[in-house]
C-alpha cells in the first residue's frame, strides 16, 4: 500500500469519490468540481491510498476548518474519508488498512501546515462515516446535532475545541405554491446528486412549483442558513441518508401537488 497526494491524473476519479463507474455520478452536475477547484485556493488537502497493485482504493480530503460545517481556531476539518466498498466498479479495498493510513497521513500533514487539531464528523448510528471508528483512533467527542457526531483530536495543549455551526433558518412556504428548496455545497457528490434530481424533478411539474436553488459554498449563503446540502419541500428536508432517486423527488413532490 502507498498513500500519495493528488495529481492531476487522479482528479477526476477524486472527484467522483472513487465511484467514477456508478450512474448516479452522471447526474451530479458540476458542483464537486468547481468546490475542488475553489478550495485549492483556501487549503484543501487530498491523500489517495493505493494497493500493491497501484490501484486507487481510499481517499481522505481535509480543509481549514473556516470552511466547514464546524467553527474553530487552527484547525482543519475531515468532510470525508473514503474506503471503495463497492463490490461493483473499482471493488473491496476496505479491511486492508487504507482508511488508518490516510488518517495518520492527513494528520501529520495538517501538523506540518500548523494546525493544532484535526476534527472528523461521524454517525452514532453503525454504518457509513461511523463515530466509533473515529474513537478508536484517539479522537474525542466534543459536540453532537441529531445522529452527528464531532470528534477531534487536539495536537496542542492550547488547541480550542470546535463546535458544530447550526442549522439558522427553514425555507418559507409560497400560498398556492409547492416549494423546493435545494442547497449545494459541492463538498460530497450526494449533495449534487439531490440537488440536480430535485431541481429536474421540480421543473416537470410547472408553475405549480417553485424552485430554489443555494450554493453553500459560498460562506456568506452557508452561514446565512446554516446548511450546506439538503433538499426541502415545503420546509420539510426530504434528505438525511442515501440520494434519493429520480422517481422519488417525483412522488414526494407530485404528493405535496395534490394537497394545493
Amino acid at each position: 500500500m502507498k498513500i500519495i497526494n493528488l495529481s492531476d491524473e487522479h482528479e477526476k476519479l477524486f472527484i467522483h469519490c472513487l465511484e467514477d463507474w456508478s450512474d448516479d455520478m452522471k447526474e451530479s452536475g458540476e458542483h464537486r468540481t468547481c468546490w475542488v477547484k475553489k478550495m485549492k485556493n483556501h487549503g484543501l488537502g487530498v491523500k489517495l491510498a493505493l494497493d500493491d497493485n497501484g490501484q486507487v482504493g481510499g481517499m481522505i480530503q481535509y480543509i481549514p476548518i473556516e470552511y466547514s460545517l464546524a467553527e474553530g481556531r487552527d484547525l482543519y476539518f475531515i468532510p470525508c474519508i473514503w474506503v471503495h466498498g463497492h463490490k461493483e466498479g473499482r471493488g473491496n479495498f476496505q479491511k486492508k488498512g487504507m482508511g488508518k493510513a490516510l488518517l495518520q497521513t492527513a494528520e501529520e500533514d495538517v501538523q506540518k501546515r500548523g494546525a493544532k487539531g484535526l476534527v472528523a464528523w461521524g454517525l452514532s448510528l453503525p454504518f457509513w462515516m461511523k463515530a466509533s471508528w473515529y474513537k478508536k483512533r484517539g479522537y474525542k467527542k466534543v459536540d453532537k446535532m441529531g445522529m452527528q457526531v464531532l470528534l477531534w483530536k487536539p495536537f496542542e495543549k492550547d488547541a480550542e475545541s470546535p463546535k458544530w455551526i447550526r442549522p439558522r433558518k427553514k425555507p418559507e412556504r409560497i400560498p398556492g405554491k409547492v416549494v423546493v428548496s435545494a442547497f449545494v455545497s459541492g463538498v460530497c457528490s450526494v449533495g449534487g446528486i439531490n440537488y440536480e434530481r430535485a431541481k429536474n424533478a421540480a421543473a416537470s411539474f410547472g408553475e405549480e412549483v417553485e424552485f430554489q436553488g443555494f450554493d453553500t459554498s459560498d460562506r456568506e449563503v452557508f452561514r446565512e442558513w446554516g446548511l450546506q446540502d439538503a433538499v426541502f419541500i415545503d420546509g420539510k428536508n426530504i434528505t438525511t441518508g442515501p440520494p434519493l432517486t429520480y422517481d422519488k423527488m417525483l412522488k414526494k413532490i407530485a404528493k405535496r401537488v395534490k394537497r394545493l
